[in-house]
C-alpha cells in the first residue's frame, strides 16, 4: 500500500492507494503540519496499517521536511518527491523545468496516462490551472488564473460593501442581491473564462476533440454546464503521485 501526500497552500490532501488506484482520501489542514495535529490524523487515516511507500508533491516547501522527517521517524521510510529532476511517466519541453509546480506534473502524469495525448488538465484549487500534454505526450505548459475562492475573498477584502460569499450553482444571470450578483460572476463568469481558454487552446493544438480534464475543489460545480470538459476525476493529482512512485520503483528495478 501506498500514502500519498498532495501538499497545497490550503489542505493536504492524502491518499491511501494500492498500486492499481486511490483507495481513499482525506483532507488535513496544512498549517497544522507545523504542530503534531497533522501527523496523529494521518495515522488515524492508516488505521494502524504501514505503507511500503510513501510519495509527496508539494507547492508548500517549508512543509516538505516536515512530511519527509514524519515519514522516517513513524515507518523508517524515505519519501519520493516529485519534482521536475524526479518525475517519470511523462517529457517536459517547458524552458526552466524547475518553476514548474509538481502537482502540475501529477496532473500531467495522470491525464497521459488515463485520457491520453494530447490532453489538458483544469485544476480548480486556490489557483485556476490549465496543463497541456502534447500529440507527444510531453508536458509543455499551460495557463494560470486566480482561483474562485481568490477572487471572491479579494473582493470582500477590498470593498467596503461586498460580503464573503460561498460558492455554489446559480442560475440566474441577473443578480437580485449583491451575493447573487458576485456568485453569477464567480460561477458563470469563470465557466465563460474556462470555455474560451479551452477552445483557444483546441485550435492551437489543432484538435477539435480535445480531453479536458477537470479537478480540485470546484471541479463538479464548475464542469456543470461546461461540455468542453469531458472528465471530472476529483483524484487527479493523487493519481498522477502514484504513478510517478510507480514508474520510480519501475526505474530502479530495471
Amino acid at each position: 500500500m501506498l500514502l500519498l501526500f498532495d501538499i497545497g497552500n490550503t489542505h493536504t490532501h492524502v491518499g491511501w492507494a494500492s498500486e492499481k488506484k486511490i483507495l481513499r482520501q482525506a483532507d488535513v489542514p496544512t498549517h497544522d503540519w507545523h504542530e503534531d495535529t497533522a501527523g496523529r490524523l494521518v495515522k488515524r487515516f492508516c488505521t494502524g496499517k504501514r505503507p511500503a511507500g510513501v510519495a509527496l508533491c508539494s507547492v508548500v516547501p517549508q512543509i516538505t521536511p516536515l512530511i519527509e522527517r514524519f515519514a522516517w521517524e513513524t515507518w523508517k521510510l524515505q519519501v519520493l518527491e516529485l519534482t521536475p529532476a524526479t518525475v517519470r511517466g511523462i517529457g517536459i519541453q517547458y524552458p526552466h523545468p524547475e518553476t514548474i509546480g509538481p502537482d502540475r506534473l501529477a496532473n500531467a502524469i495522470a491525464a497521459r496516462h488515463f485520457f491520453g495525448a494530447p490532453s489538458v488538465v483544469v485544476d480548480f484549487g486556490t489557483a485556476v490551472t490549465f496543463d497541456v500534454v502534447d500529440r507527444r505526450g510531453d508536458y509543455v505548459g499551460g495557463i494560470i488564473a486566480p482561483g474562485l475562492s481568490a477572487m471572491t475573498e479579494y473582493l470582500h477584502e477590498k470593498t467596503a460593501l461586498l460580503p464573503r460569499i460561498e460558492i455554489h450553482e446559480v442560475r440566474t444571470v441577473i443578480g437580485k442581491c449583491t451575493k447573487e450578483a458576485m456568485l453569477i460572476g464567480a460561477v458563470h463568469g469563470y465557466r465563460g473564462l474556462v470555455k474560451q481558454l479551452i477552445v483557444e487552446l483546441k485550435q492551437e493544438l489543432k484538435y477539435p476533440r480535445l480531453p479536458v480534464v477537470a479537478t480540485g475543489g470546484y471541479a463538479k460545480l464548475m464542469a456543470t454546464g461546461l461540455r468542453e470538459i469531458t472528465a471530472v476525476a476529483p483524484n487527479l493529482t493523487l493519481e498522477g503521485i502514484r504513478l510517478a512512485w510507480l514508474n520510480d520503483r519501475a526505474a530502479q528495478n530495471a
